[in-house]
């Protein structure tokens, strides 16, 4: 697939308009329903590719914060044969409680990826884990930057951050 038809199949399968509260507690008129495109194998498989080509040889683990960057992660590491791990957003209750899902090591240099990002706050909660483990964050790739702060944030918490798209790249105006 190329650029310019993830764009449109991400657009024509994710773009939703009305009246949103985003997780970040903003108000918006249209929200990108990471749902609807991670659903889709074509486009999931089309954004493993594109998030593979961040996995550098010093790459050991691909990472993707629960519940939206498990797809992600999942398509990225099949693409390019790392293993990864799930970030969860709090520990469970029962079973092991751990906040990790997969094999995290001290040491480990992660891609972490991620869906739609508005302000960062959920990715730089998963990137803050991966590092009190003794592991380094390489980057941060999005899906697709809703330019609303996401970049400023992550870069100013000391995190390389990069899109596959934003949202003038999907025609959208606030």
């Amino acid at each position: 697939m190329t650029r310019n038809e993830l764009i449109k199949r991400v657009k024509e399968t994710a773009y939703l308009e009305g009246d949103f509260i985003l997780r970040s507690g903003k108000r918006s008129k249209y929200y990108l329903d990471k749902y609807l495109f991670e659903t889709c194998p074509d486009i999931l498989k089309a954004l493993g590719k594109e998030f593979a080509k961040h996995v550098g040889n010093d790459v050991t683990l691909i990472a993707g914060a629960e519940l939206g960057g498990i797809a992600l992660a999942a398509a990225t590491a099949m693409e390019s044969g790392k293993n990864w791990v799930i970030i969860r957003n709090s520990k469970k209750d029962y079973g092991t409680g751990k906040l990790v899902e997969g094999k995290l090591n001290k040491g480990d240099v992660v891609l972490l990826v991620e869906d739609i990002a508005t302000t960062g706050g959920q990715v730089l909660e998963a990137a803050k884990v991966i590092t009190e483990a003794g592991a380094k964050v390489k980057k941060i790739v999005a899906v697709i930057d809703r330019k609303q702060g996401a970049g400023e944030n992550i870069t100013a918490a000391g995190y390389k951050f990069e899109s596959l798209l934003t949202k003038d790249d999907l025609g959208i105006k606030d």
